[in-house]
């Protein structure tokens, strides 16, 4: 059968019209609050590493800032368009006119814990007045943390030092005994246990219900862009389900992305582990990467009638849930 010009060219309209069209990657920027590589962000890490941000039709530029609450100032100024902090950061930030807010948490548990050096013999945390703790910077949201346990321990700022020491100096001023304790990560506590100091440990849910760490945006984004903000977390909660459920090899693809850790499997692992246990822990599954909007009212509630932060804004500017559903 003979097919005309005008024939074949009438097929090339008709398959043009049933191909779907693939829409351009969306483009975004990722502000880590410390050094990309820490094992604190091995979810982003492994979701870049597995392909996720592709899969989901985003291209991440991952940069860094000092600390969340710089982050959210960032995020809030339009520097960045997505960032990380913690669950509380967006009422550090908000009540300053940062259009802020969180749109996913990374666990149910809180990401710092105090760990002091052993032999320091601290028995509680009324044993912190006169000691010198660490923390990264005052703007990170590890020292507001502290300062909510300071006040939920009725010890005042000036009972005790608090020095800002940077990412490095935590562990390593520890390992010196340059420091009675830290609000520590993971990863910190590991390290320093590495490097032969042991430690005491001291969670902090108890006693204030702390957050994990959260990814932050702005309201902008939210109403703009939302499938970029949409893909972005859903990448890294796969990563993070990929982690739960088998650490080994999360940790193996994680240490292939960041030659920082190249032959650390082992302790990146170990790291893991705890994260997956004392952080990631979410009950019940379903409800992974989503705010309780209970605690967040809680913890805004002491910050505030502890001088923390200067004033309240409602609850549902804080955060939404509306991609991690």
């Amino acid at each position: 059968m003979k097919i005309t010009r005008r024939a074949a060219l009438g097929g090339l309209i008709a398959t043009a019209a049933i191909r779907p069209a693939f829409a351009a990657p969306e483009k975004i920027t990722y502000l880590f609050p410390a050094p990309s590589f820490l094992p604190a962000f091995l979810p982003f890490q492994l979701a870049l590493k597995r392909g996720y941000y592709a899969k989901n039709n985003v291209e991440v530029t991952f940069q860094t800032g000092k600390g969340g609450a710089d982050v959210a100032q960032q995020v809030g100024a339009g520097n960045a368009d997505i960032g990380g902090g913690l669950g509380e950061t967006s009422m550090i930030v908000r009540p300053n006119g940062l259009p802020v807010r969180a749109v996913a948490q990374l666990g149910s548990h809180p990401l710092f814990t105090l760990v002091t050096r052993k032999e320091v013999g601290m028995k509680g945390f009324a044993d912190l007045k006169g000691k010198k703790l660490g923390v990264i910077g005052y703007q990170d949201t590890g020292y507001y943390a502290l300062l909510a346990v300071l006040a939920a321990n009725g010890i005042k700022r000036d009972e005790l030092q608090i020095q800002a020491v940077g990412p490095a100096g935590v562990t390593q001023l520890m390992i010196a005994k340059s420091l009675d304790g830290i609000m520590a990560v993971p990863e910190w506590a590991v390290a320093i246990e590495t490097g032969g100091v042991p430690l005491d440990y001291f969670p902090i849910e108890k006693t204030f219900p702390a957050m994990a760490q959260a990814i932050l945006t702005s309201d902008k984004m939210v109403k703009e862009r939302p499938a970029a903000v949409g893909g972005f977390v859903k990448a890294v909660l796969q990563a993070m389900r990929d982690s739960m459920a088998d650490p080994v090899a999360a940790a193996k693809d994680y240490v292939a992305q960041v030659p920082q850790h190249t032959g650390k499997e082992k302790e990146i692992e170990t790291i893991l582990n705890r994260y997956v246990k004392e952080v990631y822990a979410t009950t019940p599954a379903s409800a992974l990467g989503s705010f309780d909007p209970k605690r967040i009212k809680q913890v805004q509630d002491f910050y505030v009638q502890n001088n923390i932060i200067q004033s309240a804004v409602p609850v549902e500017d804080l955060y939404t849930n509306q991609f991690v559903s």
